[in-house]
C-alpha cells in the first residue's frame, strides 16, 4: 500500500516543481464548459469568481475572463500564480492555501475544479464552511470530488499526488447546513472526463 501521509505531504512540492510542465499539458480544450456554463448561469455580467486551486490561470481563467466577468484565483504554489499572472495580468492573483483563506470580500461563484480534492477528510469537513462562506446570498458552489469516501492517488508530470473525498451524503449534509438549496453529485461525469461533480446553488 502506498505512503498516503508522506504522498499528501509532497503534494503541493509537486505542483511547485512540476508547475512549467503541468501547465504546458494542462488540457485546455475546455471540457469543463458545459459544467461552467450551469455555474454561472444564475449571474449576470459581472459576476466575481473565485477559483481555488486555480493553477495556472488556464483554460478556466481565461474562459470566465473572457466572459466579462471578475476573476480572482489562488494556489498554495507560488510557482502556478507567477505563470498565471504572466497568462491573465488583469485577474486578481493570491498565494494562498484553502486551508487558511484571508479573503475579506464574497463572490457570486466559488469553485475549484482539481483543487479541493487534495485535501484529508478531515480537510474537507474543516474548510468547506469556510468555503461556503465566501459564497455570497444567491450564490453557487462547483467542485470537483470523488465519487464517494476515500483516499487514492494521482499523477502530476509523472509524479504521485493524493486525492480524498467525503460521502456524497457528508457533502450535502455540510453544503444545506451552509444554506445551500439545491446540492447534487455527479459521479464519474462522462462530459467532464470522470469527474465527480459537487454543485451547490442558490445559497440563502
Amino acid at each position: 500500500m502506498p505512503d498516503l501521509t508522506a504522498i499528501k505531504a509532497q503534494t503541493l512540492a509537486v505542483y511547485e516543481r512540476q508547475a512549467q510542465a503541468w501547465d504546458q499539458i494542462r488540457d485546455v480544450s475546455l471540457y469543463e464548459k458545459d459544467w461552467l456554463t450551469r455555474l454561472l448561469a444564475d449571474h449576470p455580467c459581472p459576476a466575481r469568481v473565485l477559483d481555488l486551486g486555480c493553477g495556472s490561470g488556464r483554460p478556466i481563467g481565461q474562459h470566465i475572463t473572457a466572459l466579462g466577468h471578475q476573476f480572482t484565483g489562488i494556489d498554495a504554489s507560488p510557482a502556478m500564480i507567477e505563470i498565471a499572472k504572466h497568462h491573465l495580468p488583469a485577474a486578481t492573483w493570491h498565494v494562498m492555501d484553502i486551508r487558511d483563506l484571508s479573503l475579506h470580500q464574497t463572490f457570486d461563484i466559488v469553485l475549484s475544479w482539481d483543487g479541493f480534492f487534495h485535501l484529508s477528510e478531515e480537510e474537507q469537513r474543516a474548510a468547506l464552511p469556510h468555503i461556503a462562506a465566501l459564497v455570497q446570498r444567491g450564490g453557487n458552489l462547483l467542485l470537483t470530488v470523488g465519487p464517494d469516501a476515500g483516499e487514492v492517488t494521482g499523477t502530476v508530470a509523472g509524479e504521485t499526488v493524493y486525492h480524498a473525498s467525503l460521502s456524497p451524503q457528508d457533502y450535502q449534509a455540510i453544503l444545506a447546513q451552509a444554506g445551500f438549496q439545491d446540492v447534487t453529485l455527479t459521479p464519474n461525469d462522462a462530459s467532464a472526463w470522470g469527474r465527480s461533480i459537487l454543485f451547490a446553488r442558490n445559497k440563502a
